[in-house]
């Protein structure tokens, strides 16, 4: 479990493209330092398991289920990604609850400079519009942000100078993709609620 406050901004070392698979290398001396073989780590939200790990360089194995769901087949050598370790338990929870299990991909479609900020628009793939809701949570690159605005097509996040400055989205620009992970309380909800959706108040 993770909480989308990125330690760490890291950087692609190696991309070894295999039979439904790839193997990627990272550069991330903060993770890295206590990281363990069998550790896990986020990658611009997406949760992989280290299999090796020497002078700030981590290596992890993207399945093809991840590379279809995900924007991880884009990465190529010296691509920046944003890093995060796992939440100890008793730790503080300065995000919301993230699992690292992205939903889907959004395009950006619109970035709009602010005084003190920037709004950015992303797409929104409709089998996820559901789960998305003002001032909402949303894990965007494995960043957690509020939701600002949201239709059935797009929605808009306010991106402070630190989250520009420390992570992927101050770089990507419009028609570029995106991880997105919802809320995952929104998909329990749901999931409880479907069965009595249709029963009348007694």
């Amino acid at each position: 479990m993770f909480t989308g406050i990125v330690e760490e901004l890291g950087e692609v070392v190696a991309v070894e493209r295999l039979a439904r698979a790839a193997r990627l290398r990272v550069r991330g001396p903060k993770v890295a330092a206590d990281a363990r073989h069998g550790d896990s780590i986020a990658v611009n939200g997406v949760c992989l398991t280290v299999t090796e790990v020497a002078d700030g360089v981590f290596t992890a194995d993207v399945m093809d289920e991840t590379l279809r769901r995900t924007c991880l087949g884009e990465l190529t050598p010296g691509s920046p990604v944003n890093l995060e370790r796992p939440v100890r338990f008793g730790g503080r929870l300065d995000g919301h609850l993230v699992q690292g299990h992205v939903d889907g991909t959004g395009e950006i479609l619109e970035r709009i400079p602010g005084e003190h900020w920037q709004v950015v628009r992303i797409s929104l793939p409709p089998r996820l519009a559901r789960y998305v809701v003002e001032k909402g949570s949303v894990a965007v690159d494995g960043v957690s942000l509020t939701v600002v605005e949201a239709t059935d097509t797009w929605f808009s996040v306010s991106l402070i100078p630190t989250t520009l400055d420390l992570t992927t989205l101050g770089r990507k620009q419009p028609g570029e993709t995106v991880n997105l992970e919802v809320d995952v309380v929104a998909k329990y909800v749901e999931k409880l609620a479907v069965p009595y959706a249709g029963e009348s108040r007694s």
